[in-house]
This record gives C-alpha cells, sequence and structure tokens, in this order.
C-alpha cells in the first residue's frame, strides 16, 4: 500500500536546518543559496580569498555590492520568493530575522516529507478522543499533589492502534515545489473594551515552504484496516476542532482572507470524513498550540486551571484574552492569507 500526502497550504517539515543570512543572497527575485565549496575553491587561487572570510567571519549578511557576482554564478540552487512584496521586507529586517528554516532533505539534496509528520498528527488526532473535561480535571487535580506523578498522563496517551499502522519517509520531490514565504505572527491586543489585531516582530520572518498543490508520496503498512480507518477518523473530528478554534481567531482578528481559507478547509474536509482512506491533517511547522495538544478547549477552566501550574503560561493566562493569543499567518500578495501546514492524507 502506498500513501498521498498533498498539501492544502504551505507546509514546512523541517530537519533543524536554516540558512543563515551569510549562507544566501537575495538576487531577480529569488533566495540564491551560495556554493560554498565552490567559492572557496575559486578565490584560493588569488588574493581575495582573505577579504571574503573576513566578511563571513564579521558581517551579519554578505554585502552585495562586493560579491553580488556569486549569486548570480555560483548560486548551489535558486528559491523563488512567493510574492515580490516580500523583497523589501527581506532587505529593511534585521541580520537576527533573516535565518530561513529549509524543509528535510536526503543526502542527494532534494526535499522529502519525513513519516514522523504523519505519525505524529495521527497519533495527536488519537489521544485528542480521549481528553475529556472530566479527565483534564483529573490530571489537574494529580499535577496538584504533594507528590505529582512523573507522567501523569501516560495511560491516556498510549494508543496501540497508532502502533499498528506504519508509515515509510516520502520520495523526494523537486526544488521547484518549494517556495520561500512571508510569515508573520499574529497577535490579540485588549484595547480598551475592544480585541484587537497586532504584529508581533519574531524570527523567523520567512520560511521555505512546499506550496499548496505538492504531493508526497510513500509506503504505507497496516495490520489491519479497522485500525486506520479509526485512526484517520479521530484525525478528521481532531480537524474539525482545531478549523474551529482557527475559524474563531480568524474572526475576532478581522483576518478575512484567512478565515476564508478555513471555511474552505472545513469544506473539505466535510467532503472527504465520508471516505475511509482519506483524513485532513496539521503537520510541521507553525502550527501553533492547537496542533500539538490534545485538548483543544484552551479556553476552558479545566485547561486552564493545568496552565496555571506552569509558569511559562501563568502570565498568558493573567491576560483574559483567548488562549493562544498568537497565530502564525502566512502573507500571500503581500496580505495575510493562510495557516501553514494543512495537508490531505490518502491510502491506498
Amino acid at each position: 500500500m502506498r500513501y498521498k500526502v498533498t498539501c492544502l497550504t504551505p507546509t514546512l517539515v523541517g530537519d533543524g536546518q536554516r540558512l543563515a543570512p551569510i549562507d544566501y543572497m537575495v538576487w531577480r527575485d529569488h533566495v540564491n543559496v551560495l556554493d560554498q565549496r565552490r567559492i572557496f575553491k575559486l578565490l584560493s587561487k588569488g588574493p581575495r580569498l582573505d577579504g571574503y572570510l573576513a566578511q563571513l567571519k564579521q558581517a551579519d549578511k554578505l554585502d552585495f555590492a562586493s560579491w553580488g557576482g556569486f549569486a548570480q554564478n555560483f548560486a548551489g540552487r535558486r528559491i523563488p520568493f512567493e510574492h515580490v512584496s516580500s523583497i523589501p521586507v527581506i532587505e529593511r529586517a534585521r541580520a537576527e530575522f533573516l535565518f530561513i528554516p529549509t524543509f528535510a532533505a536526503a543526502t542527494s539534496g532534494q526535499p522529502y516529507l519525513p513519516a514522523t509528520a504523519i505519525k505524529g498528527a495521527l497519533r495527536t488526532g488519537a489521544v485528542n478522543e480521549r481528553w475529556t473535561e472530566a479527565t483534564m480535571r483529573d490530571f489537574s487535580e494529580r499535577l496538584a499533589g504533594e507528590r505529582p506523578p512523573r507522567n501523569p498522563a501516560a495511560r491516556l496517551e498510549d494508543v496501540p492502534r497508532a502502533k499498528r499502522v506504519a508509515a515509510g519517509d516520502s520520495r523526494t520531490v523537486a526544488h521547484t515545489a518549494m517556495k520561500v514565504h512571508l510569515v508573520k505572527v499574529a497577535t490579540l491586543q485588549q484595547r480598551g473594551p475592544k480585541v484587537e489585531l497586532g504584529w508581533k516582530e519574531s524570527a523567523p520572518l520567512f520560511a521555505e515552504m512546499a506550496v499548496a498543490g505538492t504531493a508526497f508520496e510513500g509506503v504505507w503498512n497496516e495490520r489491519s484496516a479497522q485500525d486506520r480507518v479509526r485512526l484517520f477518523q479521530s484525525a478528521n473530528r481532531y480537524a474539525a476542532g482545531q478549523l474551529g478554534r482557527h475559524k474563531q481567531y480568524a474572526a475576532q482578528a478581522g483576518l478575512a482572507r484567512v478565515g476564508a481559507l478555513v471555511e474552505a478547509l472545513e469544506a473539505r474536509l466535510q467532503e472527504l470524513s465520508s471516505r475511509q482512506n482519506l483524513c485532513l491533517l496539521s503537520v510541521g511547522w507553525g502550527g501553533g498550540l492547537h496542533s500539538k495538544v490534545a485538548f483543544l478547549d484552551t479556553d476552558g477552566a479545566a485547561f486552564r486551571s493545568v496552565a496555571r501550574q506552569f509558569p511559562f503560561f501563568e502570565s498568558a493566562m493573567r491576560t483574559g484574552l483567548p488562549f493562544p493569543k498568537t497565530r502564525r499567518v502566512i502573507f500571500e500578495g503581500g496580505q495575510p492569507a493562510s495557516l501553514p501546514g494543512w495537508v490531505m492524507l490518502e491510502v491506498a
């Protein structure tokens, strides 16, 4: 059997690698990734190597006036921007915001989808079925005890059926499926009685992502079709809950295009929910808290009673704003338009 993952929105499943500002130059609407080995080999034959090494050591990013020829002639690959409106943003941005996360790559350098992204999303959807208000209250009480257990949710998070299906890493795809997208963090801000949209300055501003429509294919194994059917049903119910939360956030923040995208994803989910071999997943980078926690009612008293016990979340709880109050939003054509990481999984 084989699986096919089709990106419905721009998607990044990375391997921890990033392009530093001295690894690339922007030229002709592309991020030109420099082939440093070829550059060193060329410069070692003349007097310019010391100057180039000095700039690599001291500069935040390479000076195009001095080294722009390398972007033209010594680029290992060229990644197009999603839209030319991103270029003034990258030229103005500070160096710490210019590290670009890249898609996972095989030893050949070609992008591929790690199977862990699929299995992780399916397992989270299955665990979501087990979390209720009652289990969350019980979890909170156990955490508040004098000697909280080391892993209080171990029993709830053990999903045997998820262990009985297996997926292999996908085959590689062409670099032409990748583009550099502008991504910003939207946040809700309290202004008097109103909640308004704001934008946080945070890194990274740009990410290499597989464009919508990109398909990754790989091997799928299962012991029983029933295990896969139940996993996919759980995943679709979890996706419905995630989209509901995103739809509510888009309405509160006034993100009309994001709201329209979420409605389109809900329509797609409604179409495929009757199929036993299809499901909708949120995978990879940028999905936020609602792609990682199995309990989606993050504004409810049960969840907040748990979150308040952790200093990392306590200050956010005190604001009274919806939690989480941020979303990573992909800009298209210079406007906030999409959410990262939504894909359709098909097994045949």
